[in-house]
């Protein structure tokens, strides 16, 4: 009698606990940003009601993190405010009350968001790396860096170089093509669209390896534990800033025959991963993929820009490994509401299409939002240097909308499809739900998850986050 009596009690605290599930729900507009509610309770799903979203409960992929990249542009301009305020935006950005970014990008030296060209090495023909060294990082992207993990201690990261050191490529420069205005290459040197730039010759092949090996190991001794590498950033294009192009063919014999033989002889256990692939050609990834030495040493692939357009193939053919986008398009520096609603059609295909991680590009920037070759982009954040004013753009809260509420390990939920929401369930059960609303006006929206059912009203124009 007392065993029934407890698992009546048992059954009713169950159902009690259910029904008075909490839900949390954060809403933005341009206008209103980050604005909670508690005026959304769980149901039971009833079978007049027509749903918008069907959570199916079949997990997708392993999620390990969302973030962005650190620049020297991006340091440069969180300097200009003071440090109280600094360490401000260094908390809405990187703490899991925050924004929570979990995994971000470091550049292997000059990138075209960095303050001038430099590699670890420019001392030419040193194969041994006699030089090499990390002095310039210490004291620019290394104190970006350690402010974040003060804020976020297990975030992870990957790096990639937007160019070997000048004399490792063909040109002997760190841009690709000539630009008067911003390089100085001569035109006689740019490189050619069907030409790797980067000396495949045996020595510098070799030492291009080892300093690979000397960056991860110069990190880590840093506190800074890179989880995966890329050869190149973007290695399909040439371009007037720091670059190198590389065909398939060439990366796949540097990363069989060179760079995994020298990570085993080094014990090191970064991952490599092919990338960023930048093109949307499928057989540009397929021919590294395919490659009997280079396979066996590659992890993943990155995405980014018309790569976009090979990751649903590229997923397909290959679901062993593991995929990234590696960075978020990043607009004409306007920072308007419209280029956040875009980014979100970003995160929703790099994510449907089986990504586990997603980047945003410039953390940070001045009110420019100007690299040193001309282009504005966007910022997740904006510092103006005259009034020290410091704004959080649009596109920070479409990526707080995801990384605040989805912690590394969760893993995306199938639904009835569409591209107005993405949801998600994390390690300890709390769903996840995403959903955006580019209409001009509001709309109701029904969401249905096993035999339960949630009824939102949301606002036009709106991002929202629902977790239960």
């Amino acid at each position: 009698m007392k065993y029934r009596i407890k698992t009546l009690l048992v059954c009713f605290s169950f159902v009690t606990a259910l029904s008075a599930q909490h839900v949390e729900w954060v809403s933005s507009t341009n206008n209103d940003r980050w604005q909670t509610s508690n005026k959304v309770k769980i149901e039971k799903a009833a079978s007049d009601v027509q749903f918008d979203i069907i959570l199916t409960g079949k997990k997708a992929q392993l999620i390990e993190g969302f973030g962005g990249c650190f620049s020297e542009l991006g340091w440069d301009a969180l300097m200009e405010i003071p440090e109280d305020e600094r360490n401000e935006v260094i908390h809405q950005l990187f703490s899991p009350e925050e924004a929570n970014f979990t995994y971000n990008r470091i550049p292997m030296g000059a990138s075209d968001f960095g303050l001038s060209f430099y590699s670890f090495n420019d001392v030419a023909d040193d194969f041994e790396m006699i030089n090499f060294n990390i002095d310039r990082d210490r004291h620019i992207l290394l104190r970006f860096i350690k402010s974040a993990q003060k804020e976020n201690p297990g975030m992870k990261f990957f790096a990639s170089p937007w160019s070997p050191p000048a004399w490792m490529k063909t040109n002997g420069h760190y841009a690709s093509t000539a630009n008067s205005q911003y390089n100085g290459l001569p035109p006689e040197k740019s490189n050619s669209d069907f030409a790797t730039a980067f000396k495949m010759q045996d020595g510098y092949l070799k030492a291009y390896a080892l300093y690979f090996s000397k960056f991860i190991k110069a990190y880590q001794e840093e506190g800074v534990p890179v989880s995966v590498v890329y050869v190149q950033n973007e290695p399909f294009s040439n371009q007037i800033y720091a670059s190198c192009k590389w065909r398939p063919e060439d990366m796949a014999y540097f990363i069989g025959r060179y760079l995994g033989p020298k990570f085993e002889e080094d014990s090191i256990s970064t991952q490599i991963y092919f990338g960023t692939a930048n093109t949307s050609v499928p057989d540009y990834v397929r021919i590294p993929l395919n490659d009997k030495d280079a396979s066996k040493y590659i992890s993943g692939v990155g995405f980014q820009w018309a790569g976009k357009k090979s990751l649903p193939i590229i997923r397909k053919e290959y679901p062993h490994l593991t995929y990234m986008q590696t960075e978020s398009e990043c607009g004409n520096g306007n920072n308007t509401w419209d280029q956040a609603e875009y980014t979100w059609s970003l995160i929703n295909h790099y994510l449907v299409n089986g990504v586990s991680s997603y980047a945003y590009w410039n953390i940070a920037l001045d009110q420019n939002q100007r690299s040193p070759w001309g282009w504005r982009q966007n910022s997740l954040i904006t510092v103006d240097r005259n009034t020290k004013e410091v704004n959080y753009n649009p596109e920070y809260y479409i990526m707080k909308h995801v990384s605040h509420f989805v912690v590394p390990g969760a893993n995306l939920l199938e639904t009835n499809g569409g591209t107005d929401h993405l949801a998600f369930i994390n390690p300890d059960g709390t769903v996840v739900i995403v959903i955006v609303n580019l209409e001009e006006t509001d709309k109701k929206v029904n969401i249905k998850y096993n035999d339960k059912m949630i009824r939102l009203q949301v606002k036009a124009k709106s991002f929202n986050t629902v977790k239960f």
